[in-house]
């Protein structure tokens, strides 16, 4: 191949690669714009309080929007539902679900809250919650399962043991025929569960990991061009 080739397939492998990384680091900007609106979806939510009934869960038109919502009613005679790979304060764990039937509304999952694993992979056995409850928290959609695929199964202890809240079958390992898109969290100031918050980016990056892999990608396109650049400069010479 002739200097010129060589020349010219360079610089078109540098422009592939320099429109390849800003593709990405537009990606990632578009990621950050989306979980930042969120955030301020989710604090002025948090700020206002403005609730709703808890059948606001199965309004399709707000399944990926979030609203304060309360409610009387129960917690099914149904096995807890433990989402696997949830990480609190580094330590690995499950976030326990429970089906609540609101009065005069359709059953909903209900986040109790966070519990270690150990070692051994052991699944906890939450106890049920009897009786009459009042609920309230925040109604949001379920937690990013990220890549995570596969069936909810049972556990040792009669509970389920799902990867993600919308797994094909989940509904009928709990004797319903379907779940609303969204899940209450639960509000942490009540006495139920256990250890919860209200963040709605769990085991997920933030805004500003985001910007930080953007500035990355763009700094690599920049690079790559800026190599181009004194490549060519020395072939001229």
């Amino acid at each position: 191949m002739s200097r010129r080739g060589t020349w010219l397939l360079g610089w078109s492998l540098a422009l592939v690669l320099a429109v390849l990384f800003a593709a990405l680091g537009r990606w990632q900007l578009g990621r950050m714009d989306e979980k930042q609106a969120m955030l301020d979806q989710v604090a002025a939510t948090l700020q206002q309080r403005q609730p709703l009934s808890l059948a606001a869960a199965a309004d399709p038109a707000r399944a990926r929007d979030f609203d304060w919502a309360q409610g009387g009613g129960h917690f099914l005679d149904a096995p807890a539902v433990l989402l696997d790979n949830q990480q609190r304060g580094g330590r690995p764990g499950v976030r326990v679900y429970r089906a609540f039937a609101p009065d005069g509304a359709e059953p909903l999952l209900v986040e109790l809250g966070w519990l270690p694993l150990p070692g051994d992979r052991t699944m906890p056995q939450p106890a049920a919650i009897p009786g009459p409850q009042r609920v309230q928290g925040l109604l949001a959609p379920p937690p990013s399962a990220g890549l995570a695929d596969g069936l909810s199964t049972a556990t040792p202890g009669g509970d389920v043991l799902a990867v993600r809240l919308d797994a094909p079958g989940l509904p009928a390992l709990l004797g319903l025929e379907r779940l609303p898109a969204r899940v209450l969290k639960l509000d942490p100031a009540l006495p139920l569960g256990h250890a919860r918050d209200l963040d709605v980016l769990p085991n997920t990056l933030p805004p500003q990991k985001h910007l930080g892999y953007a500035v990355q990608w763009f700094g690599l396109a920049a690079a790559v061009l800026a190599t181009a650049l004194v490549l060519t400069f020395r072939f001229r010479r």
